[in-house]
C-alpha cells in the first residue's frame, strides 16, 4: 500500500512528478560540477525511480532517523552518492544545502560514496559494486529473524521492507551471484531491487562484455521478477513497485529500462555522463531542456514542501511507538529483550557470565584445537545471546561454527539461528554485513583462514563501517597438514592485520579462545577475526592476573625475571615453543621471558606504561609465529629477530611440517641464541 503523500497545505497543488524528479538532477548535476569530479548520469537517470519510492513507500523519518522499524535501503551502485545525498536534503534530514555544495571536499558528509550515516539516512557505506546488494540481503534476513522472534499475533512490531538499488557493474561483479542466489534460496519476500538497466559503464555500451538475460538469471535464483519498467513513467514505477510488494515468497528484482544522465540533451545515454561532469555548457544545456529556470543549488520552495517528509515520517514513528508501547504491556519481557537487542548491548549480567565462563575454562585445563574451544565458548555463551547469527561457507564440521543450541535457519525456520551459506565466502561476509547494521543481531560466520582472500573487501567493509562482524578462521596455518600450501595460510594473518579497525585474536588455548569470543562479543564498534587451529593444543597454565591480562591483547606468561636477556613473543600454537625454550634457556641460565600476544590491536591500545612492563626495553626480542614475518619487526627492534615462514607451505603431516620449517624448541632456541 502506497504512503499517503499529503504532508503538505491541501490547497497547494502538488507539483508534477517529473518536477520534483528533475530537483534531484539538478542538485546532483550541480554538486559534482561544483566538484568537478563525481557520477551524474546514475542519479540523473535513477530519480524518478527515487521519487515514486521515496514519497509514495518508503517508510523513513528524518526527525527519528533510528526508528528501529523503518524501511531500509541501500544504494548499491554508490557512485551515484549524490542521489542519497539530495534525498536527504530534501525529505528534510539534518544535511545542509552547504554539504551538498562541498560534495566530495574534507569534511563534507557528502563523501564521493555513502558512508554509513543513519542520522542522514544513509543505511551502509556502498561503493565497491555488488555488495550494497548483499547488504540488503543481510537486512532483509535481520527482519525476517527477528519478526519471526518477536512479532505476536496482532502485534506486528517488526514489519519493514528492504530496498536496493544496482547497475550493470553491480551485477557482472561475482558477489551478486552469491548473494541472490543465496536470498532466493532464503526467499526473502521483503527484499525488492531496482536494476538501473541503462545499458551503459565506463567503457561504454555494456553490450560488449555483458549480455547476461538478467530477467532469466533471476528467475533461476528464484526471484520474482517485474520486466522492461520504464524508469522514467512514475506510473509503469508505481505498478512495479505494487507487483513487487505483492509477492511474499520471493524476492523481487524490478528491472526498470533508463536513459544515463537523463536530461543532459547532448550526452545523455553515454558513457559521457558516467563519472564526469557534464562541464558547464552541457549543464546549462540540461537546466534548458528540463525546463529548469533556476541557479544551481536552489530549489524552489513548492518542490522543498512536497519533498519534506519530516511530518509524515514523524507520525509514522509515532504510531508505531504506540504500537510498541502496547506490545510492552503484552509481552513485557519481549519489548525489553528487542529493546536491548536494537541497542546492541549485551545482557546485564554478561560480565560475571562470560567471566565464570572463562574461570571454569581455566580450572579444566583441558588442551583441545583453538577450533574446538571456540565451539565450546559458543556453547558457553550460545545461549545467553539469541541474537547471535552464525554460520559458515559449507565447512562447518571443520570450522566447529554451530553449537548446541544451534537451529538451521531457513525459510520455514525463520526464527534459527544457523545459516548454510554454501560456498559463498564473500557473500557471506557482506550478508553479515547487513544483518550487523540492519541492527539487532550479532552475526558470525566461519570459514578456512587462507579463503579469507575470497572474502577481503567484505573484511574491509566492516572495519570502515565499524560493524560488529565476527569472523571465525581455522586452519590457521601450516598445522593444518595435507591439504597442502593452496590451504595453508603464509601471509594472511599480516595482512589481515593491517586493515584498520579489524581486531585479529590468534589465541593459543582455550581460555585465550574464550577471552577472544568475550572480547569479539563486547565490541560494538568494529569487527573482530578469530585465527584457529586445527591440530590440538596444550592448555597453559595461568595465574588470575594473567587470565586478566589476556584481553589486554598481550601479557606476560613468563617472567624470566625484572632484565630478561631475551623476550619471546608469540601467538597461536607457537606459544607453546616460546615456552619450551624459555625453559631449556632459563636452565641454561639465560633469563627468558615469554609473552603472548593474541591479539596486537588491542595490546597496541593498552598505555604506554604497561606495554613497556610487558616488553621492556635492553635484552633482545624474537617474535615466533608460522606465517609471515613482516608485521613483527615493529615490537622486536633493531636488536630482535622474528622466527617465521615467508615463503608458501608444502603437502605433508602437521608434525613434518612444522620440523621442516624449523617450528621446534630446538630451533627456537637456536634463533634465540643468535639474538644474544
Amino acid at each position: 500500500m502506497a504512503l499517503s503523500t499529503t504532508n503538505q497545505d491541501p490547497a497547494l497543488a502538488r507539483p508534477p512528478r517529473r518536477r520534483l524528479a528533475n530537483a534531484i538532477r539538478m542538485l546532483a548535476m550541480d554538486a559534482v560540477e561544483a566538484a568537478k569530479s563525481g557520477h551524474p548520469g546514475m542519479p540523473m537517470g535513477m530519480a524518478d525511480i527515487a521519487e515514486v519510492l521515496w514519497n509514495d513507500y518508503l517508510r523513513f523519518a528524518p526527525t527519528e532517523p533510528h526508528w528501529p522499524d523503518r524501511d531500509r535501503f541501500v544504494l548499491s551502485n554508490g557512485h551515484g552518492s549524490m542521489l542519497l545525498y539530495a534525498v536527504a536534503y530534501l525529505t528534510g534530514y539534518e544535511i545542509r544545502l552547504d554539504e551538498l555544495k562541498r560534495f566530495r571536499q574534507l569534511g563534507s558528509r557528502c563523501a564521493g560514496h555513502p558512508e554509513r550515516e543513519i542520522d542522514i539516512g544513509i543505511e551502509t557505506t556502498t561503493g565497491p559494486l555488488g555488495q550494497g546488494i548483499a547488504l540488503g540481503v543481510g537486512m532483509a534476513l535481520a527482519e525476517r529473524s527477528l519478526a519471526a522472534q518477536f512479532n505476536r499475533p496482532g502485534a506486528g512490531v517488526v514489519d519493514h521492507h528492504t530496498y536496493f538499488f544496482c547497475g550493470d557493474g553491480c551485477l557482472m561483479e561475482g558477489i551478486s551471484h552469491e548473494a541472490c542466489s543465496f536470498a532466493g534460496m532464503q526467499k526473502l519476500g521483503k527484499l525488492i531491487g531496482f536494476y538501473d538497466d541503462n545499458g551503459i559503464s565506463i567503457d561504454g555500451e555494456v553490450v560488449g562484455w555483458f549480455r547476461d538475460d538478467t530477467p532469466k538469471r533471476f528467475e533461476a535464483y528464484g526471484w520474482h521478477v517485474v520486466r522492461n519498467v520504464d524508469g522514467h513513467d512514475p506510473n509503469a514505477i508505481r505498478a512495479a513497485i505494487e507487483a513487487a510488494r505483492a509477492v511474499r515468497d520471493k524476492p523481487s528484482l524490478i528491472v526498470c529500462k533508463t536513459i544515463i544522465g537523463y536530461g543532459a540533451p547532448n550526452k545523455q545515454g553515454t558513457e559521457a555522463t558516467h563519472g564526469s561532469p557534464l562541464g558547464p555548457e552541457e549543464a546549462a544545456a540540461a537546466r534548458k531542456n528540463l525546463g529548469w529556470e533556476y541557479p544551481p543549488f536552489e530549489i524552489p520552495d513548492n518542490l522543498k514542501r512536497a519533498w519534506d517528509a519530516r511530518e509524515r515520517g514523524a507520525k509514522l514513528a509515532a504510531d508505531w511507538q504506540r504500537r510498541f508501547a502496547d506490545y510492552a504491556r503484552q509481552f513485557p519481557e519481549l519489548a525489553t529483550e528487542l529493546t536491548r537487542r536494537m541497542s546492541g548491548d549485551l545482557p546485564k549480567d554478561w560480565v560475571a557470565f562470560a567471566g565464570d565462563a572463562i574461570a571454569k575454562a581455566a580450572a579444566a585445563g583441558k588442551g583441545m584445537a583453538t577450533r574446538k574451544a571456540s565451539q565450546a565458548a559458543l556453547d558457553a555463551f550460545g545461549p545467553k545471546l539469541p541474537e547471535l547469527i552464525g554460520g559458515s561457507a559449507d565447512l562447518t564440521p571443520s570450522n566447529n561454527t554451530s553449537f548446541k543450541q544451534s537451529v538451521v535457519l531457513t525459510p520455514e525456520q525463520p526464527a534459527g539461528n544457523y545459516i548454510h551459506y554454501g560456498v559463498r565466502e564473500f557473500g557471506m561476509a557482506a550478508v553479515m554485513n547487513g544483518v550487523a547494521a540492519h541492527g539487532g543481531c550479532i552475526p558470525y560466520g566461519g570459514t578456512f583462514l587462507v579463503f579469507s582472500d575470497y572474502m577481503r573487501n567484505g573484511l574491509r567493509m566492516s572495519a570502515l563501517m565499524h560493524l560488529r562482524s565476527i569472523y571465525v578462521f581455522t586452519h590457521d596455518s601450516i598445522g593444518l597438514g595435507e591439504d597442502g600450501p593452496t590451504h595453508q595460510p603464509i601471509e594472511h594473518l599480516a595482512a589481515l592485520r593491517l586493515i584498520p579497525n579489524m581486531h585479529v585474536w590468534r589465541p593459543c588455548d582455550a581460555v585465550e579462545t574464550l577471552v577472544a569470543w568475550r572480547a569479539a562479543l563486547e565490541r560494538q564498534n568494529g569487527p573482530t577475526l578469530l585465527a584457529l587451529t586445527r591440530q590440538d593444543l596444550p592448555a597453559v597454565v595461568r595465574g588470575a592476573e594473567q587470565i586478566l591480562g589476556v584481553a589486554r591483547g598481550g601479557y606476560v606468561l613468563v617472567a624470566g625475571g625484572a632484565a630478561p636477556k631475551i623476550t619471546l613473543i608469540a601467538t597461536g600454537s607457537e606459544v607453546q615453543l616460546a615456552l619450551g625454550a624459555a625453559q631449556e634457556l632459563t636452565a641454561a641460565g639465560v633469563a627468558a621471558r615469554v609473552v603472548s600476544m593474541p591479539c596486537t590491536q588491542a595490546f597496541d591500545a593498552q598505555p604506554e606504561e604497561y606495554r613497556a612492563s610487558v616488553l621492556p626495553s635492553g635484552g633482545a626480542r624474537l617474535a615466533i609465529e608460522a606465517g609471515a614475518t613482516g608485521g613483527w619487526w615493529r615490537y622486536v627492534g633493531d636488536r630482535g629477530g622474528v622466527h617465521g615462514i615467508d615463503t608458501f607451505g608444502a603437502s605433508a603431516p602437521a608434525k613434518p611440517l612444522f620440523e621442516h620449517f624449523g617450528f621446534t624448541v630446538p630451533a627456537v632456541v637456536a634463533a634465540a641464541r643468535r639474538l644474544i
